[in-house]
């Protein structure tokens, strides 16, 4: 990252710490596009990182069925940065650790020619988030942010991303979630 987070992530990353701090909850983070982004951004709090359980870096595709559990077939058939994967993200997320709150991060972060994940189709900014509460409902959300460079979609895929956990942690429906 060649510059600072912004403020406000930092403080929403505070906020949502605390929220899980103050109900007794454990969080995971499974990321491909933001590449441990957000793990760190959570770790990063004094006093507040132990909430944070673990996080599954998985940028390649191997590593998201090694990691994550994942069959490889799903991922070849519906493609790394696909609504699909992302749920099977969170899901193994929430499998392989003692979190209570998990969130899955898949995306092409770009520019064209990058050799990140993705299929033949790859979509700059296009980026799917899965996020669920053990044993309440998966949330999906699908995110167009357009052509405006590498960290800066990895830092709205991080905003994203922890309004989703704090919507988990509430028990409440994100305004945006797909799942109706």
């Amino acid at each position: 990252m060649s510059h600072s987070l912004p403020d406000e992530l930092v403080k929403k990353a505070k906020d949502l710490c605390r929220m899980a701090h103050d109900r007794e909850l454990s969080l995971a983070a499974a990321e491909s596009c933001t590449g441990g982004l957000l793990s760190s951004l959570l770790t990063d709090l004094e006093g507040l990182s132990h909430v944070f359980e673990r996080g599954f870096v998985v940028y390649s595709k191997s590593s998201k069925c090694e990691l994550l559990g994942i069959e490889r077939r799903l991922v070849d058939d519906c493609g790394a940065v696909s609504r699909e994967v992302a749920e099977a993200m969170v899901e193994g997320a929430l499998d392989r650790s003692d979190a209570d709150v998990a969130i899955a991060i898949t995306g092409f972060a770009g520019p064209p020619g990058d050799d990140g994940p993705g299929g033949d189709d790859k979509v700059e900014g296009l980026v799917h988030l899965a996020c669920q509460r053990r044993g309440g409902p998966l949330g999906h959300r699908e995110e167009h942010f357009g052509a405006i460079g590498r960290d800066p979609v990895r830092i709205k895929a991080a905003g994203v991303a922890l309004d989703m956990m704090m919507a988990a942690i509430d028990g409440q429906k994100d305004e945006r979630d797909e799942n109706d």
